[in-house]
């Protein structure tokens, strides 16, 4: 392995250079605004070069490269600071979906695209009413003349504003309950009865947004597995959220500590014993996620993307807290990178399932402890 990452750290060195030089440590959570175009051409280039989509099966565009050489890839991704990815949602969440649950059809369409990153993706999931509690999804869709029309609303839609699809999840079997009647739908953003609201943050940028769907229409074809079982391929989705990106993304979380712990000892506050201790638990915290990261890749027991996700996004919410009492005083009033992330990071233990949703699923369907109460 170490002649693949030799070549993917040679390419790296070499491609993020010229017009993709400025390009290095852009993007990312809470900064999905910087150098958006610039981005989006630098990962055709990357597509050009077949780096794009490799753990797909060849047959699909892909590389069909091994759980190995996708770590590395994205470990030497993220050490080259090269750009946070655009189109993470259609090459990590909807691609695999499809692959696993499309018709040939289905993957003949949009696959290809998605690689090329000829088009861009969001996810279609939460609602006001419906956040963490996904079962709970409200908006509806109903065959008319051969096409699904669909009306409700979605609401913390990262990236909908720049997208050209939605995977939507929608209701279409009237009376139907929480996971029962739910059909996995693919819907086009542009088009008339589309209304997409960014949602302005506290880092002040805007990566989210509302989107409302008001007799918007997609063809009968474009649902991805049976009308009804819309809660199975959502399931699946969601177990590909946490693959072996999650390696790369703690190459970026180590960086963001080493910052840190400079910055501690530059100002002084690595001198309270308090903070030093924090920092300390910092880095047996980062140690403890990258070995159950590794110990668990490609496993889909029960329970295991919970845990990951309740590692992570408790460990970097707290690095940000930590960002604030080394910076001190001057993190109240002055814009920098600390402030983003401790701002940004306020949300790690909500988003992409809450922490309580965590808990509820490791309890519930790992240790068999009885149900939480439900209305």
């Amino acid at each position: 392995m170490s002649e693949f990452r030799d070549r993917v750290r040679t390419w790296l060195e070499e491609n993020l250079a010229g017009e993709f030089a400025g390009l290095r440590g852009l993007g990312g959570p809470g900064r999905e605004d910087e150098a958006f175009e610039e981005r989006v051409a630098w990962e055709q280039h990357l597509a050009r070069a077949g780096w794009n989509c490799l753990g797909w099966p060849e047959e699909h565009g892909g590389a069909g490269a091994s759980l190995e050489e996708q770590v590395i890839f994205h470990e030497e991704y993220a050490r080259a600071e090269a750009p946070a990815k655009v189109s993470h949602l259609g090459q990590e969440l909807l691609g695999p979906t499809l692959i696993a649950f499309g018709t040939p059809e289905q993957q003949k369409r949009f696959l290809p695209k998605i690689v090329s990153v000829d088009e861009l993706w969001c996810q279609g999931y939460s609602e006001p009413g419906a956040g963490s509690d996904l079962a709970a999804v409200s908006t509806s869709a109903r065959l008319e003349n051969g096409e699904w029309v669909i009306r409700g609303q979605k609401i913390w839609t990262s990236l909908a504003h720049v997208a050209d699809w939605c995977f939507v999840l929608a209701r279409t079997e009237p009376g139907s309950k929480r996971h029962h009647g739910l059909s996995y739908l693919l819907v086009p953003l542009r088009q008339p009865g589309v209304e997409v609201r960014p949602i302005r943050q506290l880092t002040g940028t805007s990566e989210f947004n509302e989107v409302f769907f008001d007799e918007a229409r997609t063809d009968e074809a474009l649902v991805v597995g049976k009308p009804g079982e819309g809660w199975r391929v959502a399931m699946g989705t969601l177990a590909f959220e946490r693959g072996v990106a999650t390696l790369g993304q703690q190459v970026g979380f180590r960086r963001e500590l080493v910052a840190l712990t400079k910055l501690a000892e530059e100002n002084g506050a690595a001198k309270d014993p308090i903070i030093a201790e924090r920092i300390a638990r910092s880095w047996m915290g980062l140690e403890v996620m990258r070995a159950h990261a590794v110990r668990t890749l490609g496993s889909q027991a029960p329970g295991v993307a919970e845990v990951s996700k309740l590692v992570w996004a408790n460990w970097h919410r707290e690095l940000g807290e930590l960002a604030m009492m080394v910076r001190g005083a001057a993190s109240m009033v002055e814009e920098d990178a600390w402030r983003r992330l401790y701002l940004f990071s306020r949300a790690d233990t909500i988003y992409g399932g809450s922490n309580e949703i965590q808990r509820n699923i490791i309890a519930e369907r790992v240790l068999g402890l009885p149900r939480e109460a439900r209305p």
